[in-house]
């Protein structure tokens, strides 16, 4: 059902925004208008092309509802000469035409994951009443999944995220991971070059407005999940006229700047990780009960991890502190995974570290051939050309001095996670949000999403000018489809943005 399909995205496919954490290293821590100048005011796409023209539309499996196409847009929108991107688009047409409200753009977050799945298998997502009335139009954003190019930076994360000592005891350990994040950064700027400076949001939010031209539509409404509210609130304060309807669920704080946000997503992972511990302490059937002092234990064995890192796999990475708190990351996404992460830890107390590294290798995407998915490393790109602010390692190690006293069992780094620190200086760093005359817009968040939590999605709510905050109770990242209540809302809000708008402050329970 689309409760569960929903939960499975949500902790297979919108964890890397908690990588905006200072944790480990490297990344931890972790339109169409051709000659158009940058800006709100900027000239709307040519929209002589008609659609099929423009996306030259195939049909996509078994059901004639499903195509897929792709769309020509600059690399530079201030300076159309220096080439193009191709983006990669999947629509899945309104299961009833005679009740077809128009299009609705969909984004799965990130920043990093390609979208065009949410439209080539749109019921793991979405309700059927919008499935019946919309266009689901899905895209994979510049830089990411099928889109051409694509952000390419290293092959082992291995390398990069389990062998560094995020406690390290000596210098040689602490240069270790400065070192390391500079390699990163270094081959990211080798293997994508000219192209590396145009994959920020500012740019995917122009590419929205290119898909909306080339559709020939006036108006077009759009659903994020986590990073994507940044995105369609970007969008909406660049083009709010086209905008139809906008639903952002787990916003980000668009005023916290990069520590500002490690900080309040560390604190939201801790919150959910006590939780998580309480309830296990409670329950004498959980796996890692430890006879009611879970938290004890779970203290024990990080120190023990960060001490003597236990085997996991021929071939593959002992586990150490570092790749033990990437699975617990990975698990806090939603109280489904709970019951694994309880025997994850326990086998890990046994010396068994098998379900600590399934989850690492789920958090990282790491597919059956041994090699990953780019989300990761289009991630860390986007981050930092969104990014105007570039700590060095000591303001770095500052930083995460001050988030280790507010989240000590999830992020107790001594040392940085240097997420931008040796990236070039960003030249398109994300515009300032404000979305100004794009009407109402929902902002949907959880009591216990650890990622986005719920302070994170009021400051959005609040930035908008007319943003309309709606409360979920529910233990995991992002609301759509944690009850009822929440499909209803955002269901009736995109089929009548106008009449069905919720109030600000509206609870789902």
């Amino acid at each position: 059902d689309i409760s569960s399909c929903v939960v499975s995205l949500v902790s297979m496919r919108w964890q890397l925004v908690s990588a905006r954490r200072a944790t480990a290293v490297g990344v931890a821590g972790l339109l169409l208008t051709i000659a158009a100048a940058c800006g709100s005011d900027a000239p709307r796409p040519q929209e002589a092309l008609p659609g099929d023209d423009a996306f030259q539309w195939e049909r996509f499996g078994s059901s004639e509802r499903g195509q897929i196409g792709n769309l020509t847009v600059p690399l530079d929108y201030a300076d159309p000469s220096k080439g193009t991107i191709n983006l990669f688009v999947a629509r899945h047409l309104a299961d009833k035409p005679d009740k077809r409200i128009g299009a609705l753009l969909v984004n799965p977050g990130g920043p990093g994951f390609g979208g065009s799945s949410l439209a080539t298998n749109p019921k793991a997502y979405f309700s059927q009443d919008l499935i019946d009335r919309f266009d689901i139009i899905g895209w994979d954003p510049r830089g990411t999944g099928l889109s051409e190019p694509a952000i390419d930076c290293i092959d082992d994360y291995d390398r990069f995220f389990a062998t560094v000592d995020i406690t390290p005891d000596d210098d040689a350990e602490r240069r270790q991971a400065a070192d390391l994040a500079k390699e990163f950064a270094d081959a990211c700027v080798e293997r994508n070059g000219e192209a590396l400076q145009h994959m920020g949001t500012n740019s995917s939010a122009r590419d929205m407005d290119a898909i909306r031209a080339a559709l020939q539509v006036p108006t077009i409404s759009y659903f994020g999940f986590s990073y994507g509210s940044e995105l369609g609130a970007t969008w909406a304060t660049l083009f709010p006229d086209t905008v139809r309807a906008a639903v952002l669920d787990g916003a980000v704080d668009p005023n916290a700047d990069s520590m500002a946000q490690s900080q309040q997503q560390s604190v939201g992972f801790e919150s959910t990780l006590n939780t998580f511990l309480a309830q296990c302490s409670a329950d004498s059937t959980c796996a890692f009960h430890n006879a009611g002092d879970t938290e004890g234990a779970f203290d024990k064995l990080m120190a023990t991890l960060d001490e003597q890192p236990i085997p996991s796999e021929k071939g593959r990475p002992d586990i150490n502190r570092g790749v033990a708190l990437w699975g617990v990351g990975q698990a806090l996404y939603s109280d489904a995974l709970w019951d694994r992460l309880a025997a994850a830890l326990s086998g890990a107390q046994q010396g068994n570290g098998a379900g600590l590294l399934e989850l690492y290798d789920d958090y990282f995407e790491r597919l059956a051939d041994g090699t990953y998915d780019n989300a990761l490393e289009a991630f860390q790109v986007i981050t930092c050309v969104d990014e105007p602010e570039r700590l060095d390692v000591a303001a770095e190690d500052a930083a995460a001095a001050e988030i280790a006293k507010v989240a000590p069992r999830f992020a107790p780094n001594t040392v940085g996670g240097y997420m931008c620190t040796f990236f070039p200086t960003a030249s398109d760093p994300r515009m300032a949000i404000t979305g100004d005359d794009a009407g109402p817009v929902l902002v949907m968040g959880t009591t216990g999403d650890p990622a986005t939590p719920l302070d994170s999605t009021r400051s959005m709510a609040a930035t908008l000018q007319d943003g309309r905050l709606v409360i979920v109770n529910a233990n995991q990242h992002t609301g759509y489809a944690a009850n009822q209540c929440s499909i209803d809302v955002v269901d009736a809000y995109l089929i009548d943005p106008v009449g069905k708008a919720p109030a600000d402050g509206t609870r789902c329970d």
